[in-house]
């Protein structure tokens, strides 16, 4: 019996230790394959508000583009929103898609309330299928996914920014 659990021990452990091995390892390689296609802006389809598709097609070219992700009972989303609408003439020259997986009226308001939807490059974008956060690889909200001008990624920023930072960010590129 002694002889038997000598054998089976090590053979268990070398048995968990693979396993946890490959776990980590395919996990890398899942992050390195997400970053790879998101250092150019994925295809996607979301609605608007207005209840039409709205695709990376609808963006405009040579113009640089700021994905707000967020939820409308984040603070930390509103306060971002706030400062954007107030900071938002600095915004003119770039393209600003804000997406939230809620619902579209739930959208609509928060447009509203920040009076964010009078301008016409600010989207408000319905993430019914919730695929924006696996697409772009964000986990928290609100989330900032910056690209440039050639659509090239410039930075992830997680969480609640000044507009000095982001408009920093992306008038270097």
């Amino acid at each position: 019996m002694k002889k038997l659990l000598k054998i089976l021990i090590p053979i268990l452990f070398i048995g968990a230790l693979g396993y946890f091995g490959y776990q980590i390892y395919s996990k890398i390689q899942h992050k390195k394959e997400v970053a790879e296609h998101i250092k150019t802006i994925p295809k996607f389809e979301y609605q608007n508000i207005n209840g039409d598709n709205f695709t990376n097609e609808n963006l405009k070219e040579d113009i640089a583009t700021l994905f707000i992700y967020y939820n409308s009972e984040c603070d930390f989303c509103n306060e971002e929103a706030k400062m954007i609408k107030h900071n938002i003439d600095m915004f003119a020259d770039f393209q600003l898609c804000f997406i939230s997986f809620e619902k579209t009226e739930q959208i609509k308001e928060f447009a509203n309330k920040y009076q964010l939807n009078t301008y016409d490059n600010v989207h408000f974008l319905c993430d019914s299928k919730v695929t924006f956060a696996a697409t772009f690889d964000v986990k928290s909200m609100p989330c900032l996914v910056l690209y440039n001008k050639d659509q090239k990624l410039i930075e992830k920023i997680k969480g609640q920014v000044k507009a000095e930072t982001i408009l920093k960010k992306l008038n270097a590129e």
